[in-house]
């Protein structure tokens, strides 16, 4: 099964001619820039690495958060905590240093029919697309 084609319209990647190290770098400085906040980032390459699985890529996972945002989809559903907050990756796939995310827009309306908050998600969406872009130029 060819996974690398299913649901791609869930995703926003981005691919970029830096390093890791400096897409990694360039995505702190737009996530703050953009008014988000990091909540933790995550090395799951050298997790992976520390418990002696043999995986050679660079995965770094971020969790951002935009509070005003977030306040706005939990005062109108709070089981959409669990959705939250939303991920952002910097990785290496062969040769290529890649930003992706999965669209909060998809993931809201999978959970809740409720026009307000796929509009919140959409807003979402358009400024994390902007900090990837930012991050990959």
């Amino acid at each position: 099964m060819d996974i690398s084609n299913e649901n791609l319209d869930m995703y926003y990647i981005v691919e970029s001619n830096k390093n890791f190290d400096q897409v990694v770098n360039d995505l702190e400085e737009a996530i703050k820039n953009n008014g988000f906040g990091i909540l933790h980032i995550h090395n799951l390459g050298s997790t992976l690495r520390s418990k002696g699985v043999a995986f050679k890529e660079e995965c770094k996972i971020f969790e951002v958060c935009n509070p005003h945002e977030a306040a706005k989809v939990l005062s109108t559903d709070m089981r959409l905590n669990m959705a939250l907050p939303c991920r952002i990756s910097v990785y290496t796939e062969h040769t290529s240093t890649k930003i992706g995310f999965i669209k909060p827009e998809k993931i809201l309306s999978a959970l809740s029919h409720n026009k307000i908050l796929e509009e919140t998600a959409k807003e979402v969406e358009v400024k994390i697309e902007k900090m990837l872009e930012e991050a990959k130029a």
